[in-house]
């Protein structure tokens, strides 16, 4: 049986194209495996594996600590000719972004990058991805034999998954990396994962200055999230590239979506279509984010939001 292939780096965004993988199988007529790779391999092969894939792929070889590019991808490929691959989805993030062309070369594939919606129709999937700055979703299909999907995280929704109790299979690869490491450093300051955040707080060009976001971290404290931005905030080096939402950063699906001074350009908001709950600060009541908010507050952030810290302290 021809198999429907899936690989993450985060075991997180592997368990959402488990499952929305499981469900496109399903009606394409696929097995449905996956690969884990590098450090802590053996723990996330388990974890897929009760997460429904029939089968997982599992190493921990030295080639793939720090998940290099180009042994991944190698590896992906041994795996997918071994298996009998027709669809390989891969996540995504930075590392994925990087990995999926690489595999398509190697595999002879179609390749479709960024994928927020993914779909069978009549026998064949449908890729939708942003186009025009975000103003846009352009569907595209593949013809080649073999598919590469790199599908963003949060694309699918690991609720409702059915579990699974799928075989662990050690694989032995004959890969090698042409990178090497000659130094690691530590990321200064905090590091965030949108993608996983049950609630955010996200920041725009309505402050002023950069030691303002202070009231975004005091906002996002109260309130039990963490901080994001708008992409010019990280471009004026205020906040870290790790904290951009939208077409240039993360796609998120929090509980909870708070954006504050910001006015709402689709680049941004296709990184929050999947909130629960949006709600908006803005001093322009014609803002564009109040069209999709569910909870809107006009008015001068420096005043709203310091009497909003204080209402949810005493709350």
């Amino acid at each position: 049986m021809t198999e429907l292939l899936v690989y993450s780096e985060r075991v997180d965004t592997a368990r959402e194209l488990l499952a929305g993988g499981r469900e496109l199988a399903a009606k394409l007529g696929l097995g449905v495996s996956a690969l884990a790779l590098g450090p802590g391999a053996a723990a996330a092969a388990a974890d897929l594996a009760a997460a429904g894939a029939d089968t997982v792929y599992v190493s921990e070889e030295a080639v793939f600590d720090g998940w290099p590019a180009d042994a991944v991808a190698a590896g992906l490929a041994q795996v997918a000719g071994q298996a009998g691959a027709g669809v390989v989805l891969v996540g995504s993030t930075r590392r994925g972004k990087e990995t999926a062309p690489r595999l398509a070369q190697k595999l002879g594939a179609g390749c479709v990058t960024d994928v927020s919606s993914l779909v069978a129709e009549d026998g064949e999937l449908v890729a939708g991805r942003y186009a025009f700055g975000g103003a846009t979703v352009a569907r595209e299909k593949l013809t080649t034999p073999v598919k590469v999907f790199a599908v963003m995280p949060k694309t699918f929704s690991t609720e409702g998954a059915t579990p699974g109790a799928g075989a662990v299979v050690t694989q032995t690869f004959t890969v090698e990396s042409k990178v090497k490491v000659l130094d690691r450093r530590a990321k200064e300051g905090d590091v965030v994962n949108l993608d996983a955040a049950p609630a955010i707080v996200c920041a725009g060009r309505g402050f002023g200055a950069r030691e303002d976001l202070a009231l975004a971290d005091d906002l996002a404290a109260a309130l039990g999230a963490v901080v994001g931005c708008t992409k010019s905030l990280a471009d004026f080096e205020w906040l870290g590239e790790d904290r951009i939402i939208g077409l240039s950063g993360a796609k998120t699906a929090p509980d909870l979506y708070v954006g504050v001074g910001i006015s709402g350009q689709i680049q941004h908001t296709v990184g929050i279509t999947g909130a629960k709950l949006i709600a908006a600060v803005n001093k322009d009541k014609e803002a564009p984010i109040f069209a999709m908010a569910d909870y809107g507050l006009v008015g001068d952030l420096y005043e709203l939001v310091p009497a909003l810290v204080e209402r949810l302290k005493n709350a």
